[in-house]
């Protein structure tokens, strides 16, 4: 009997490939059997992710896009179709965070957070979105966070919040639109993984760390790892039955 977890010969988007929690799904995909393509906003990150891809007996391709910009998106996922002929797998794992105090934070600082996390999370829905209702299959795993549940302490990070229970709500919205016609919807949520954009917020404030730890019952940080296992599930045939779900991969922060 095939295992439920195999995808061999399905194809993988992974927005956001080219680093951290991207590179680490997009390395899992292609060990399970797909084939991968890695879009990001550098050249060098998803050519280091396709050849990760590459490494692992799997086809790649590397595209460079800016989600937040849909023409980009619509062109990615034509390149990716004009490759492979089809899409199976979509996951959007682009995503980026900033700290500040919301009365003093600008316009673009709110925006930017809500092109990228949210807006690029919707654009590339829509768009793989359209190929895989028209086959009439095909599975989502949106990236959204621990941070779309609850509301982080000490750091302030207002948009990054609201965001990410955007996508959340995103992501109920479109399963519950498109589950009668084969393509199923989820997200997983992290808590505090340890990731250079992490490290990157812990620079200037060290002190977060050990309260981040203290709030987190298995008293560590997750691992890049630990998503991708989650959105691997999410993206088989074992979670068949599953849409709509959002899957909390946090330590236990959020049973607190």
């Amino acid at each position: 009997m095939p295992s439920p977890f195999d995808l061999s010969d399905r194809v993988a988007i992974v927005t956001g490939a080219g680093r951290g929690i991207g590179r680490e799904i997009a390395r899992t995909l292609a060990e399970a059997g797909a084939d991968v393509v890695a879009v990001g906003q550098t050249a060098e990150g998803v050519e280091e992710a396709a050849a990760d891809v590459d490494q692992r007996g799997r086809r790649s391709l590397a595209v460079v896009a800016d989600v937040a910009q849909s023409s980009q998106v619509d062109s990615a996922v034509e390149r990716a179709l004009g490759d492979f002929g089809r899409i199976d797998i979509l996951v959007n794992a682009a995503g980026i965070a900033r700290h500040g105090a919301s009365e003093e934070a600008s316009d673009d600082d709110w925006r930017r957070i809500i092109e990228v996390n949210l807006d690029g999370t919707y654009f590339c829905c829509r768009a793989v979105g359209r190929h895989m209702l028209e086959r009439g299959s095909g599975a989502i795993v949106n990236i959204a966070s621990m941070s779309g549940s609850i509301v982080n302490v000490p750091q302030p990070q207002a948009a990054y919040n609201s965001s990410k229970a955007g996508v959340i709500q995103l992501t109920r919205s479109l399963a519950s639109e498109w589950a009668s016609r084969g393509v199923r919807v989820n997200s997983v949520s992290p808590g505090y993984i340890a990731t250079a954009m992490t490290e990157l917020g812990l620079k200037p404030h060290p002190d977060w760390r050990e309260t981040w730890l203290a709030m987190t019952p298995m008293g560590r940080l997750g691992r890049p790892i630990d998503v991708a296992y989650a959105v691997w599930y999410l993206a088989s045939d074992a979670a068949a039955f599953a849409t709509g779900t959002d899957l909390i991969v946090d330590g236990g922060y959020t049973v607190r």
